[in-house]
């Protein structure tokens, strides 16, 4: 490790942290960081951003999240320019929202189909830009749907 926090692969300690966090939301060991107050928040955190608490802990994310909003992206910044057109959304994942790109099993439907409201599981996924990692909500399908 540097003298300024970072590991010999250069990389920062927040950079470390949100990697880890991506690592163990793949394994489907998601977390959010809450304080004693229920403030949820994402890492890397050392107080609560909300009320300043630095008594800390992990608390798993919902199964399925609550789409809250949404938007179709259409002209992309140059690191998501292969992506387009998508929808990134907020979703409710009880202790902390999460924000992400939403995709379906259907390549025909692209972007999917998503609206305020709709259930969604979270994972780790790639852009096509560039292979970096980052939030997928998936459409949660009922038994009945096609």
């Amino acid at each position: 490790m540097s003298d300024d926090g970072a590991a010999d692969d250069g990389t920062a300690p927040t950079d470390r942290d949100h990697a880890e966090w991506l690592d163990a939301l793949a394994d489907g060991d998601g977390f959010a960081i809450v304080c004693p107050d229920g403030h949820g928040s994402l890492p890397p955190r050392r107080v609560c951003p909300d009320c300043g608490s630095p008594d800390l802990s992990r608390e798993p994310l919902d199964e399925t999240g609550t789409v809250e909003t949404y938007s179709v992206v259409h002209v992309p910044s140059p690191r998501f320019a292969d992506d387009a057109p998508y929808a990134t959304a907020v979703a409710d994942f009880g202790p902390t929202r999460l924000t992400g790109i939403v995709r379906g099993g259907d390549a025909s439907d692209d972007p999917p189909s998503v609206g305020i409201g709709d259930a969604v599981t979270v994972d780790v996924g790639e852009r096509e830009t560039d292979g970096e990692r980052l939030v997928v909500f998936r459409p949660v399908t009922s038994a009945g749907d096609d």
